[in-house]
């Protein structure tokens, strides 16, 4: 059983040409000055809340969709003043591992069944469904025996292209994991990312300036009822750059050795883009900043701070500019 001991943050910044004309917009920070949290429920006790997605139609307000890990998906339209159940009385497993609203069409709204964290308490799902009403109604859409979905992201222009994440079986090993996509609205899958029957997907993200670049996290996990095994080889960053039809694994300026879990997300503002990935590693880092010239395929990361002291767990800042 691998034990791994640290974790990275780990920046990837891709150079990008600025794009002429447009300027970064700036919020001022005293419009939130007053700006202060407050609890909106529930009211009593409240389980883990595994994804947020939002849905924006012109003229209409905001529909706030949330998917509870083992409590199914709410539904606010009032700002999260009140909220409703939406996937109740459907023959679905109400364990819920991402919720996505299609950034074309705002009715168009995916779940991924199943949360994929490693907890005991954990609860498998029995696939995807999709919603043409926003919630009113669902249908399931394959990929029952994935058991864990950790995201699913949608084309920003064609709702009927969609890539899921697929974590597979907790407690054991099979073969419907990874990185699927459709570009039929669900009716046909593909497998087109696949490591083996132990490493399934746990975060995706899309580029929102090129839908055809993609990165995927892959994660080498499998509990059992006296102990878990959590990372190894098959863990890491994945790069596709036509629309998951091939990937490259990443591993220019990341951490060394078997890794573990991975989560991504993606920064673009203005001449600004930048790829996040949090990893959990076995080896020490600190923080730091790598660079590299625009277009190249990896830039080697720099640590520039002292290691920490042994047994701490450290997270460090490793930029690399890719694209």
């Amino acid at each position: 059983m691998r034990r791994l001991t640290s974790l990275f943050a780990v920046a990837l910044t891709l150079c990008l040409a600025p794009l002429l004309g447009q300027t970064p917009s700036r919020i001022d920070p005293t419009l939130l000055a007053g700006v202060r949290f407050r609890s909106i429920g529930p009211t009593s006790v409240g389980g883990r809340v595994d994804d947020f997605a939002v849905g924006r139609t012109p003229g209409k307000p905001d529909a706030i969709y949330v998917a509870g890990a083992s409590g199914g998906v709410f539904k606010s339209v009032n700002g999260g003043v009140s909220w409703a159940p939406v996937f109740d009385h459907i023959d679905a497993m109400m364990s819920i591992g991402d919720v996505t609203v299609a950034p074309s069409n705002a009715n168009i709204v995916w779940v991924g069944t199943g949360e994929a964290n490693n907890r005991q308490s954990s609860s498998w799902g029995d696939g995807v469904y999709k919603s043409l009403d926003a919630g009113k109604t669902w249908t399931r859409m394959g990929l029952a025996d994935s058991r864990s979905v950790g995201r699913i992201v949608i084309d920003p222009k064609n709702p009927d292209v969609v890539y899921v994440a697929a974590a597979g079986h907790l407690f054991g090993a099979n073969a419907e994991r990874g990185v699927f996509k459709t570009t039929d609205g669900g009716a046909t899958w593909k497998k087109t990312l696949y490591v083996d029957e132990h490493t399934g997907a746990t975060d995706l993200v899309i580029d929102p300036r090129n839908a055809s670049t993609l990165y995927a996290a892959m994660y080498e996990h499998e509990r059992k009822s006296w102990g878990f095994n959590g990372g190894g080889p098959g863990s890491g960053i994945y790069k596709s750059t036509d629309a998951g039809e091939h990937w490259t694994k990443l591993t220019t300026g990341l951490p060394a050795g078997d890794q573990g879990r991975i989560g991504l997300d993606i920064f673009s503002q203005g001449s600004d883009h930048i790829v996040y990935a949090l990893v959990e590693a076995a080896t020490g880092g600190g923080r730091g900043r790598g660079t590299g010239a625009a277009g190249a395929t990896g830039a080697t990361g720099v640590r520039g701070a002292a290691a920490p002291p042994a047994g701490a767990r450290p997270c460090g800042i490793w930029p690399k500019k890719s694209l």
